[in-house]
């Protein structure tokens, strides 16, 4: 489901295939797996996140919530951690957008912290007004969050808007657009190679994305680090 290559303190997270990327219980425990991987290895200094085929992610995997008996309340039960994880991720991620990002498939995209992606081909699409679904809480915290443009954001949330990599960018969605997807994933990871490069703390940074986006992180039940914790850290660099 997907795969972990390591590019010297880069690490690269691929979505394999050439489906949809759909979210399912599977792909989330695999892409929660990865993750902790690159949390745990004191080597890895940046995350770049790209998927195979036309798609990025098509979002939550609808069938799956269609056949199964726990439906979809399920798969937003758990993709909730799993942005969790993406943003107290104790380093810089760089989403490299090679395909189509829809509903939760965007929002897996626009929880990193930077955003490049493929002007060729792809769209950005929030598609839960034209299918007839609200947003969960946490959705809409993080669109808030990382969509800054009040008519941008009501173009996503009630225009269901599908948006360019060209109009992404010109939006302030996405950082940079590229010519194919090869050149996305290796733009991406030249930018996340030159943010590893700069050697920071990583509980600091986690620290510092956590204190930018605070409302999200309530919603996604991130624990705040306590005022004792940063008094903490400030005397251990004395």
């Amino acid at each position: 489901m997907c795969t972990l290559e390591k590019r010297g303190r880069v690490l690269i997270l691929t979505l394999t295939g050439s489906g949809e990327h759909r979210l399912g219980p599977g792909l989330i425990s695999s892409l929660r797996s990865a993750l902790a991987t690159a949390r745990s290895d004191p080597s890895v200094a940046a995350l770049v996140t790209a998927g195979e085929g036309r798609f990025f992610s098509n979002g939550l995997d609808l069938a799956w919530a269609k056949n199964s008996s726990e439906g979809l309340s399920t798969l937003v039960r758990l993709v909730k951690p799993l942005i969790a994880d993406l943003i107290s991720l104790p380093m810089p991620t760089v989403a490299a957008v090679t395909g189509h990002a829809a509903a939760a498939g965007m929002m897996l995209a626009v929880a990193h912290d930077y955003v490049y992606m493929r002007g060729d081909r792809g769209v950005l699409y929030m598609s839960e007004l034209d299918i007839g679904l609200p947003f969960p809480d946490y959705f809409m915290d993080l669109m808030q969050a990382k969509i800054t443009d009040p008519r941008t954001l009501r173009d996503v949330t009630l225009r269901a808007k599908k948006i360019t990599g060209t109009e992404a960018k010109e939006r302030g969605i996405v950082d940079k657009v590229c010519q194919s997807a090869s050149e996305t994933v290796a733009e991406a990871v030249k930018m996340a190679e030159e943010l590893a490069g700069r050697n920071w703390d990583k509980g600091v940074y986690a620290s510092i994305r956590l204190s930018v986006y605070p409302k999200l992180c309530k919603s996604l039940e991130i624990p705040q680090e306590s005022d004792e914790a940063v008094r903490k850290h400030f005397a251990s660099r004395l």
